[in-house]
C-alpha cells in the first residue's frame, strides 16, 4: 500500500456476484428482500429464498427474474430441522452448488426474564440460532465441493445484552455471534469465510407491526427518526450493501467478524459535549 490506496486499485470494486448463487433465508420481506434484490442486480445467476407464505415467496421470486437473476422459493418452517436441511438440498438439485448463505430470518418476540416462557425461549432458539447452525452445516458441506464460499449471519446490537424485553432474542442473537466466530475460524481451510452484522434499529414492515402492536401509533417512524443520532433509523437498503460486500471477493480476506453496524456506539455512554465556539471555522 502507497499513499494509503491499496496496490490493486479500490478493492470495492470487486463488489459483484457474476454468476453466483445464493441462498437468503427471510428473503421475502423486508432486510432479506433487500438483499436479494441487490444481489440479483449485482449479477447473481440464481437466488434461493424460503419462508412460509408461498404466494409472497412466488411474488418475490417473480420480481427477482425480472432483474434477470433465476429464482427458486422453498417453502419451509425454519423451526424444523428437516426443513433447513432441505432449504440447502434444493438449492443443489436447482444449480449445482452453492456460493453464498444469508441468514436473514429471525423472531424478535417480546419478553422479559419474568415473562419468557419456556416454549417461547426454545422457539426463538429454535429459529435464531439452530437454523443457521443447520444451514450453515449443511452450506458448508455444498460449499466444499466447489471453491469455497461466503456466509453471512444477519444479528442484531442486542446481542451485546440487550433491553429487558428482548430477554430470549438478545440471547439467541448473543449465541449465533459467537457461532458466527467460531465458524469463521473452523472452515478457513475450506475458503469459506463467515462474517456477521449486528445491525441497529432497523425501520422495516415487521417493525412497524411491532412498533404498533405494542401501543405505538402509526406515525411512530417520524419521531424515532428524528431522535435518532444521525438523523434517522437504518432502512434495508442502507444494510444490503454491507451484506453484499460480504458475499464478494472485495470482502476476500474478512472472516469471522462480527461488526456492529449502528449509529449507536456500544460501550460509550454520556451526553455529547458541544464543539467550543469557532471549532467549525
Amino acid at each position: 500500500m502507497r499513499d494509503g490506496r491499496h496496490p490493486d486499485g479500490d478493492p470495492f470494486e470487486g463488489q459483484h456476484l457474476d454468476g453466483r448463487v445464493l441462498v437468503v433465508t427471510g428473503g421475502m420481506q423486508g432486510l432479506g428482500a433487500a438483499i436479494s434484490a441487490r444481489a440479483a442486480r449485482l449479477g447473481a445467476a440464481g437466488i434461493v429464498i424460503c419462508g412460509r407464505d408461498a404466494a409472497r415467496g412466488e411474488a418475490v421470486g417473480r420480481e427477482l427474474e425480472a432483474i434477470g437473476c433465476d429464482a427458486r422459493f422453498v417453502s419451509a418452517e425454519l423451526s424444523d430441522e428437516v426443513a433447513c436441511r432441505a432449504v440447502i438440498a434444493a438449492c443443489d438439485e436447482c444449480f449445482g452448488r452453492l456460493d453464498g448463505l444469508v441468514n436473514a430470518a429471525g423472531l424478535s418476540t417480546r419478553g422479559t426474564l419474568d415473562g419468557t416462557s419456556v416454549e417461547l425461549w426454545d422457539r426463538l432458539f429454535a429459529v435464531n440460532v439452530r437454523a443457521p447452525f443447520i444451514l450453515m452445516q449443511e452450506a458448508a458441506h455444498l460449499m466444499r465441493r466447489g471453491r469455497g464460499g461466503s456466509i453471512v449471519n444477519i444479528i442484531t446490537m442486542a446481542s451485546h445484552g440487550g433491553e429487558p424485553a428482548l430477554t430470549a432474542y438478545a440471547a439467541s442473537k448473543g449465541a449465533l455471534a459467537t457461532l458466527t466466530r467460531n465458524a469463521g475460524h473452523q472452515l478457513q481451510p475450506d475458503r469459506i469465510r463467515v462474517n456477521g452484522l449486528n445491525i441497529g434499529w432497523t425501520a422495516t414492515d415487521g417493525e412497524h407491526a411491532v412498533q404498533t402492536g405494542t401501543g405505538e401509533p402509526e406515525d411512530w417512524l417520524a419521531s424515532a427518526d428524528s431522535g435518532a443520532p444521525l438523523g434517522r433509523l437504518l432502512r434495508p437498503d442502507d444494510i444490503a450493501p454491507m451484506v453484499t460486500y460480504l458475499l464478494s471477493d472485495a470482502a476476500a480476506l474478512v472472516t469471522g467478524s462480527v461488526i456492529d453496524f449502528d449509529q449507536t456506539v456500544h460501550g460509550a455512554a454520556g451526553e455529547h459535549v458541544p464543539a467550543p465556539a469557532g471549532a467549525s471555522a
